[in-house]
């Protein structure tokens, strides 16, 4: 076992052991409150520019497989839990948690305090942190972790964008028939890839949707040409403000298609629609956050994982909040007056997570009917 050392902006230090990768990463620190779905969370292309603390004790119990994998590989800068599973045991998993990460090079660290260390993050706030298994120096480490920037304003969206544009036909997964694959596909959507999920994807494809997957940076003329019945914004990491060109984009999309948003397709909606955004505390990320639908007064527990949110008061008359979060009322979901749009800042799509959100891709569906 090799000694690794997390060291955070304000000084506060975690000695614990390294694995998956060796060397040295640094991001902002956020913890995760999901009991299962340690894959899918390593490859939500959202954590890009962070590292990730698991809540739950017990990490890589049941390995990986190919079939959980939300994008080509993980994005996060790193892994910190309390205790890795150095055995895996499903019949579905292909590989161990630590292979996995040492193939992907995301640097690991267990044996500390994720208790104290989630505490301290709740009532101080997400920050910057540093997670070494090479330069073991408290001092050298706390230096580069105070003098490295924070995502405020970052563009961190062109580093998990595709490259070029692609068709995705494919299904969700079961274990009789693997991926489903439709013959037919009464609508054709084209998302906007801003570190969009796989399983995103495959459940606008079980709804009836060919999906066109473009990168963040095409301009609304372009989609426009490959005459969409909708348009989707997808999930995404860091700072929507930090993506001023996507906002420009959404602006001239307002009103030509039906338009449905997720999490940070969600925040660029609303500065795109004249609204603004802030960073949260330390943000919403779990599978198990209580939002309410405020035209029904149903209950839904939701998959999240995002570090901003929308302010509600900049909003015009023209936007209608839908959602909002239980827990600190923060707003979950809008809709426009007048244009077939709306968003929600949690993620139907689960993995890991509830499917009590699910509905909301028929709801887009019904909208471009």
């Amino acid at each position: 076992m090799k000694k690794a050392l997390l060291v955070l902006s304000d000084g506060t230090t975690f000695q614990g052991w390294g694995f998956g990768a060796t060397g040295e990463r640094i991001g902002e620190l956020v913890f995760n409150t999901s009991m299962t779905g340690y894959q899918e969370i390593l490859t939500d292309p959202s954590y890009k520019g962070q590292m990730v603390v698991m809540t739950y004790p017990h990490i890589g119990n049941c390995g990986v497989n190919p079939e959980d994998m939300e994008s080509p590989r993980p994005s996060l800068e790193g892994f910190i839990v309390k205790e890795q599973s150095p055995i895996s045991s499903n019949w579905r998993s292909k590989q161990d948690l630590d292979s996995f990460l040492k193939e992907k090079e995301i640097v690991g660290i267990e044996g500390i305090d994720t208790r104290a260390l989630t505490r301290h993050i709740r009532e101080k706030g997400a920050q910057m942190g540093i997670l070494s298994t090479e330069d073991l120096e408290r001092k050298n480490l706390l230096k580069k972790a105070e003098h490295s920037k924070g995502l405020i304003g970052l563009d961190l969206v062109k580093e998990v964008t595709c490259l070029s544009s692609y068709t995705w036909e494919e299904g969700s997964w079961d274990p009789q028939n693997g991926f489903k694959r439709p013959s037919q596909f009464p609508f054709h959507v084209v998302a906007y890839d801003f570190g969009i999920k796989r399983n995103i994807l495959r459940l606008l494809v079980n709804a009836g949707c060919r999906v066109t997957v473009v990168p963040a940076n095409t301009p609304a003329e372009e989609a426009l040409r490959l005459n969409p019945n909708g348009i989707f914004l997808s999930n995404g990491p860091g700072d929507p403000e930090g993506v001023s060109y996507a906002v420009a984009t959404i602006r001239s999309l307002l009103g030509k298609k039906p338009i449905f948003g997720i999490c940070l397709g969600h925040q660029l909606l609303g500065l795109a629609l004249g609204g603004k955004t802030y960073k949260l505390k330390f943000g919403h990320h779990g599978g198990n956050q209580p939002v309410m639908d405020l035209k029904t007064k149903k209950v839904e527990i939701t998959t999240q994982n995002h570090g901003f949110a929308v302010d509600v008061d900049s909003m015009g008359d023209d936007i209608e909040l839908t959602h909002i979060n239980l827990n600190d009322q923060t707003v979950e979901g809008m809709r426009h007056r007048a244009f077939p749009i709306f968003s929600v800042q949690y993620h139907p799509e689960a993995s890991p997570g509830p499917h009590d959100a699910s509905y909301l891709f028929d709801r887009f569906v019904e909208m471009m009917k």
